[in-house]
């Protein structure tokens, strides 16, 4: 059925709106939401953890730590529930976890899948002849050859496992050719 005219109005951008805290409160409505007790004392050590490291920074309201550190764990949550106090947990973790939490943290930034096969395209037909990658046909946004040269270090520098074994395989492969 058509519309009365003069009734659609086309969109407009919204300029009073904060899209930073738009995305932050969808990013948490899209969050799983898991319930600590449901990971039982892990779970319960886990958020006391986090009440300690948001009153360090200041955004608690929950007042100080206790140092209950005799009581259980459930114990020391009664208390702090009773005395809005956070304990200062010295119980033993599991083993498990223990080993979990000292290996080294993971990086979160890697290096696109474009930029590291444009590298190794680049090293496997040019090796260190940086001039001839600038004008090799797959540089497609032109980069100098100084710009290619920090690429493959910023790779060097992110994957130096891979890149030890890129060089070894390429080094295999040359010696087979002669």
């Amino acid at each position: 059925m058509p519309k009365a005219k003069g009734k659609t109005r086309r969109q407009k951008f919204g300029y009073n709106v904060n899209r930073k805290r738009l995305n932050r409160n969808a990013r948490r409505k899209a969050a799983p939401r898991i319930e600590w007790q449901s990971l039982g004392p892990e779970g319960q050590m886990r958020k006391v953890l986090a009440l300690n490291l948001e009153r360090k920074r200041g955004r608690s309201s929950l007042g100080q730590c206790s140092n209950s550190c005799g009581l259980g764990l459930t114990e020391q949550l009664n208390v702090c529930r009773k005395q809005s106090f956070i304990p200062c947990l010295s119980a033993s973790f599991n083993p498990d976890l223990e080993a979990e939490a000292s290996l080294p943290e993971k990086k979160g930034n890697t290096l696109s899948r474009d930029l590291i096969d444009y590298v190794r395209y680049m090293v496997e037909n040019h090796g260190e002849n940086y001039k001839a990658m600038a004008r090799d046909e797959k540089n497609y946004y032109q980069d100098t050859p100084k710009q290619i040269r920090n690429k493959i270090n910023v790779y060097k520098r992110f994957y130096p496992a891979e890149w030890q074994a890129f060089t070894d395989s390429l080094q295999k492969n040359k010696m087979e050719v002669e």
